[in-house]
């Protein structure tokens, strides 16, 4: 099952030698120009990005990103022991791209769990070494800001070291208008209730060209930018996504990194970019073409090269699946999320490469390993816990 990329080196990846090798290729001046100015380490423009992105070889692109990624964190490669809750999976927004969300109509696949069941999710897995628990999921009008205060109160009790990752910015606006308060007051509410730090859901693509195309009625790019950096501001750090793959331009991706990289550089706040590949199953974009792997790596090795100011790229395995991971992180990504449990459903209900994420250290280490890396084992602030210097070969990856 585990696949070892047969092409380090190959593209001058890993090997010491990648500028020598990109300088050799045929490549127009103006695109060197870029690829000389990244490898140095300084930090190119949005038209420079799009050059890049648009005219750069593959295996330039891929060069650049390993450089940049190997310069910062060696072969290290970041994982964490989490799981995931999803409260619901009702929501009151209409996303063209998504597949998991459902409206309150009866249907057999809907859920609501009640804060007992949730507090119960939580509370059976004390005991197996996790370290952080991920809380999305829809946004329903019950589930109010005093809702998620009382649960996330009754977990911090139960079990006060761990990590207490929660709701997106999209959740927490509309949780935050139906209370009536302002950003700052809430999210001081939910901090003093106990959440540590915001996942990056959420963001999809900021340009409100494509945003009206695909999420025209939830917050929009202004208030997910403002939700963070207040949560920065408060001592919250958080991560940052994009959608990519649907009917945006590289011109869009590269503006959506580029608002995200104005902001960080005012606060510093956000640990970790994870771009996240659109996926066309039981949705209304359905007739929207996935993009194939090479896309996926031009979009995150260009995610290393352009945010210069966020440390960590990370390839969410459920959704990118587990092997194209391992490609992965010949181009720039350093994280692979964590071990995840079998709860997560947003990506597999729309047709992601694993429909059962779940994964035991053992073989999240080998994923690792095996690709040519050193697997890392940390906290939700990037804090080195353990580290497996050889590889780990558990019997499905004999």
């Amino acid at each position: 099952m585990g696949v070892k990329p047969s092409f380090e080196g190959s593209y001058g990846i890993g090997n010491g030698n990648g500028r020598a090798l990109y300088q050799m290729l045929s490549l127009p001046d103006a695109v060197r120009r870029v690829a000389d100015k990244v490898w140095e380490g300084k930090r190119i423009t949005v038209e420079e990005g799009l050059l890049l992105y648009s005219e750069a070889p593959l295996a330039v692109l891929g060069t650049l990103a390993n450089h940049l990624r190997e310069k910062r964190f060696g072969k290290k490669t970041f994982f964490n022991r989490n799981f995931h809750l999803e409260p619901t999976n009702r929501c009151v927004f209409d996303c063209k791209f998504c597949s998991y969300a459902r409206n309150f109509q009866p249907a057999e696949d809907a859920w609501e769990l009640t804060a007992e069941q949730m507090l119960h999710e939580v509370l059976r897995r004390k005991d197996q070494g996790f370290t952080e628990v991920h809380i999305v999921g829809g946004v329903h009008p019950k589930m109010s800001l005093a809702f998620f205060e009382e649960l996330i109160k009754n977990i911090r009790l139960h079990w006060p070291e761990l990590h207490i990752k929660a709701f997106t910015a999209v959740e927490l606006e509309y949780m935050f208008r139906k209370a009536r308060v302002s950003e700052d007051e809430g999210l001081r509410r939910l901090q003093a209730a106990g959440v540590n730090s915001l996942p990056g859901g959420g963001a999809e693509i900021f340009h409100p060209d494509i945003r009206n195309q695909i999420c025209a009625d939830k917050a929009d790019a202004v208030q997910w930018l403002q939700i963070h950096e207040t949560a920065h501001r408060l001592g919250m750090p958080s991560n940052c996504t994009m959608l990519y793959g649907h009917v945006e331009t590289y011109y869009h991706r590269l503006h959506h990194m580029e608002l995200l990289r104005q902001l960080q550089d005012r606060t510093g706040g956000f640990n970790c970019f994870i771009p996240l590949k659109f996926r066309n199953q039981n949705n209304e974009m359905s007739a929207v073409a996935e993009v194939p792997v090479t896309e996926d790596l031009r979009c995150y090795a260009m995610a290393r090269i352009f945010l210069d100011n966020i440390p960590h790229l990370k390839a969410y395995w459920p959704m990118i699946g587990r092997h194209k991971a391992q490609l992965l992180l010949s181009f720039g990504v350093d994280d692979l999320d964590g071990t995840i449990d079998d709860t997560t459903r947003i990506y597999s209900m729309a047709g992601a490469e694993e429909q059962h994420p779940a994964l035991s250290t053992d073989e999240l280490v080998a994923l690792i390993s095996e690709a040519g890396f050193e697997a890392v084992e940390r906290d939700s602030l990037y804090g080195e816990l353990r580290r497996f210097a050889a590889p780990v070969r558990p019997k499905a990856y004999a």
